[in-house]
């Protein structure tokens, strides 16, 4: 576990990436927390996560309303009792002001419930995108301006049966609370449309030999129309040794199989790749004006630093970043009334994030876009999700009425189901 300290305008060599060499030094510093996962095996998704809170501090010039922005960072594992106590050092030693992260599932909500222990402190989500982090008993002082894992997933289980016709699956899945999420998503859609689930294997986060799941998987379509892999990072690049053992079925992918952290894999898992379905809130080929913007102003700060398309975790990050810094300026950096004006206007900020416009329900949950993507191979030979279909408005209760919603329990592993 590390942490990192950055003062916009005193660090040399960031000031330098910043374009600035000094700030506005009239106001007391505004302290800004990042909280990602930078070991194990999300280890990547988390650096990206970072990238996209800088830039979102850089695209304001490193300051609100006079007041300079220092930027602190802590590091987590994907485990929720080290980001636990990641969260107590950048709020209880460090003493930030406001924290952006974490980035997992699970971490997500052990955060959000901390949360309530620290009034005096604002939490926005990063990357995380667990259903209860914000669905179940939330915190006044949380807020997640991205989508979460259900949301990313629902339009995409109907489709796989309508347009594929796939209507039997087998499912293979990190085993906690983000990965249930995009399977409650997708299985909402899926088995109304009259899918059927034959088995999910789950396994462990951090698994570096999954050769015993995929002995027990067919090797190409059959009886079993393809599978639904919800894994990522690392986990996701060593599951698809499943092409080296000669396997052929057809995947369709959780959100995080397919993004540019994996996507930028080398090797023999690079094969299986092509021709993936995903779905998720962001889309590398997408002609959406802000994305465009969002990718152009992420190559010309990090270059051959960063990846060749923001990732999604650094689109969330960067999205809740903004805003707060929009927030802040809303209320000219002033947090003296112990952050109750400021929370007040990220309540009702509604602004648009590189994916279009966002805006927050009664549990501070995003409501924004979604997209259903295939991957593809382009000219240059790197990997790009491409943009099938863009589903406007997708909500926390997934269309439905809260009460309806709920009435479906939570995610885990045994709900939902619809075998044959």
């Amino acid at each position: 576990m590390t942490t990192q300290r950055f003062t916009l305008g005193m660090a040399a060599t960031f000031a330098a990436l910043m374009g600035t060499t000094a700030l506005a030094q009239d106001g007391e510093t505004i302290t800004i927390g990042g909280l990602a996962t930078l070991e194990g095996p999300f280890a990547a998704p988390g650096e990206d996560g970072l990238r996209g809170v800088e830039l979102a501090i850089h695209e304001f010039g490193g300051e609100i309303a006079g007041r300079p922005i220092e930027f602190v960072t802590a590091s987590s594992d994907g485990n929720p009792d080290v980001a636990l106590e990641s969260a107590r050092r950048l709020v209880e030693q460090d003493g930030v002001d406001i924290m952006v992260g974490p980035l997992s599932g699970s971490e997500g909500i052990r955060i959000a419930q901390y949360a309530k222990e620290q009034p005096g402190t604002t939490f926005l989500n990063g990357g995380s995108a667990a259903i209860e982090t914000t669905l179940v008993d939330p915190a006044e002082n949380f807020f997640r301006f991205n989508t979460e894992g259900a949301q990313w997933t629902a339009p995409l289980g109907g489709y796989v049966v309508n347009e594929r016709g796939w209507d039997n699956i087998v499912i293979v899945s990190e085993d906690y609370s983000f990965p249930y999420a995009q399977i409650f998503g997708f299985m909402a859609t899926y088995c109304e449309a009259g899918g059927t689930v034959a088995e999910k294997y789950f396994t462990p986060v951090g698994n570096n030999d999954y050769s015993s799941v995929i002995a027990q998987l067919p090797l190409e379509a059959g009886e079993i129309d393809g599978m639904y892999v919800v894994l990522g990072g690392s986990d996701a690049v060593n599951f698809l040794q499943y092409a080296q053992m000669g396997g052929q079925l057809p995947i369709v992918g959780g959100t995080n199989v397919t993004d540019q952290t994996v996507l930028t894999t080398q090797g023999p898992a690079r094969e299986l790749l092509p021709g993936i379905l995903s779905s998720g809130p962001v889309s590398d080929n997408d002609d959406l004006e802000a994305w465009e913007e969002f990718k152009q102003l992420y190559r010309d700060y990090y270059g051959d630093e960063g990846l060749p398309s923001p990732s999604l975790f650094a689109s969330n990050y960067y999205t809740n970043t903004k805003a707060a810094l929009l927030a802040l300026q809303e209320v000219e950096g002033d947090l003296s009334d112990d952050h109750a004006a400021f929370n007040e206007a990220l309540s009702n900020l509604e602004f648009t994030s590189p994916t279009g416009t966002v805006s927050l329900n009664e549990n501070r949950q995003a409501t924004a876009a979604i997209y259903i993507n295939e991957v593809v191979e382009q000219g240059d030979g790197s990997l790009a999700l491409e943009p099938l279909e863009r589903i406007e408005s997708v909500d926390q209760y997934l269309g439905l009425d809260r009460e309806t919603y709920m009435e479906l329990g939570l995610p885990s592993r045994e709900n939902p189901s619809c075998p044959s």
